[in-house]
């Protein structure tokens, strides 16, 4: 995500908690399967949004077909969740904010289903066995909601000029499809788009088919390569696309609001060059598709690092963000935190991609970054591995002192070693999930000594220490 300040996120984490005070009748149901199963958890204990994901099972796939229509806002979808179960599961949970279900599915025959604000309990016909592959089918509608933070900022189904933009950093999918919405249960995806003849519809990774009839336009969307959910989009307007492709073949769309079209294609041209920079510092790009979504300044308050299309605002469109949201596919996409309390692994990485890329090719060490951000009063707020609270996620700390962690490794290390964590913590856990104690670990690991004196005082210290 681009650096920010979030001063809360208050009204997300008491939405979300609020899941978990509103009570509703049992649903019922037999188990005519000879299993008996337990309920799956209604949330994942995160230490910031503990309501937010499910437990009992592991979603593997996500075949989400959705209809739009922007004059009116309202959303139909279908839901196609295969998961397996990691459990012997009675009952199972989903997040969704907002949106009416319409009917449930599981394995063909009827679910009943309770709602207690943002959880969806299904009760199946007969209990799940533990390892066993199930599908679900969730048809839902209504008009998608936009969630306000407490600072102002906005994320969920941020309505447009012309049409919508699907945002979900942290809690923000919730808002357009169930599922099991926690960074640590990642799936690959299908989505196909369906909007009205004349207007583009945009999602994550390959678009590989698109037709109109009936005044309709369809378009479906494949990504091959595990997704978190919040880094999930769809995008709706009438956009000016580009097609092309890297010189290694990689296919490139961008899409951009037509207003800004003219000024965001230098910065959009340049994806594959810094792309080719960003192999050669973190190692293969991992993933089957590139490009990148802009819309007009004040659609959405920020840019987003959403998984092989990161998202721009027109005036979040500088090549420092660009290069950071482009380190995200690596950093956070790929490599995904365990937690949310992991978030420095995704910002610092990606604003330290900044500070290299201002060394390469703007003549700029990345100490002289390193001793700006040291002089800054609000990155000593909190250590970047123990964010105070939800509120704290997207503050400067995270970003800035969590770049300083690298910048001190590398001076540490030399830069031999430090390039190889870099490529090899982008290699060890690609398409995974990872925690800060991994991270520790690899790096002490790949550098053959201790590094504890710079996690001690960078990375979990307390206050400000005298010098760099």
């Amino acid at each position: 995500m681009e650096p920010r300040t979030r001063a809360a996120l208050g009204a997300v984490a008491a939405l979300l908690l609020l899941a978990g005070c509103t009570s509703t009748a049992d649903g019922g149901g037999v188990d005519i399967g000879g299993v008996e199963g337990t309920p799956g958890a209604a949330g994942l204990r995160d230490p910031y949004f503990p309501k937010l994901g499910n437990g009992g099972y592991d979603v593997t796939h996500y075949a989400l077909d959705l209809a739009y229509d922007p004059r009116s806002g309202r959303l139909d979808g279908t839901a196609m969740i295969t998961a397996r179960a990691a459990q012997d599961l009675s009952a199972f949970n989903l997040d969704l904010a907002g949106l009416a279900v319409d009917s449930a599915v599981v394995d063909g025959d009827p679910a009943s289903v309770n709602r207690a604000g943002t959880e969806l309990t299904l009760r199946p016909r007969a209990d799940i066995g533990k390892g066993e592959v199930f599908r679900t089918t969730i048809e839902y509608s209504g008009v998608p909601r936009t969630i306000t933070d407490a600072d102002g900022s906005k994320e969920g189904w941020l309505r447009t000029r012309d049409g919508a933009v699907a945002l979900g950093e942290p809690a923000g999918s919730m808002a357009w499809f169930p599922g099991n919405h926690h960074p640590s249960d990642k799936a690959t995806y299908d989505v196909t788009l369906t909007v009205p003849q004349g207007t583009q519809a945009v999602s994550n990774g390959v678009r590989t088919s698109e037709r109109t009839a009936n005044g309709r336009t369809t378009s479906v969307w494949h990504s091959a390569e595990p997704m978190a959910s919040y880094l999930a989009t769809v995008a709706v307007g009438q956009y000016r696309t580009k097609v092309s492709a890297t010189p290694s073949g990689l296919p490139v769309l961008t899409a951009a609001d037509p207003s800004v079209a003219a000024k965001s294609d230098p910065l959009l041209a340049r994806i594959p060059e810094l792309l080719a920079w960003q192999e050669e510092n973190f190692g293969p790009y991992p993933f089957s598709a590139t490009g990148a979504i802009v819309e007009r300044t004040g659609d959405a308050g920020y840019a987003l690092e959403t998984q092989t299309r990161p998202f721009f605002p027109l005036d979040s469109l500088t090549v420092e963000i660009l290069v950071h949201e482009l380190a995200h596919q690596w950093y956070g996409n790929s490599v995904t935190p365990a937690d949310w309390k992991d978030m420095w692994l995704n910002e610092g990485f990606a604003v330290y991609a900044e500070w290299l890329y201002a060394e390469d090719f703007e003549n700029v060490p990345a100490q002289v970054n390193f001793e700006a951000a040291f002089a800054t009063d609000a990155n000593w707020d909190f250590p970047p591995a123990d964010p105070p609270s939800a509120e704290n996620l997207f503050d400067p700390p995270v970003y800035q002192r969590g770049a300083m962690v690298l910048h001190k490794i590398r001076q540490q290390v030399g830069d031999d070693t430090f390039y190889e964590i870099l490529a090899g913590w982008a290699a060890k856990h690609r398409h995974g999930n990872a925690s800060t104690a991994d991270f520790t670990a690899y790096a002490e690991e790949v550098a053959g000594e201790d590094l504890g004196e710079v996690w001690d005082v960078w990375l979990y210290g307390d206050g400000k220490p005298k010098r760099p």
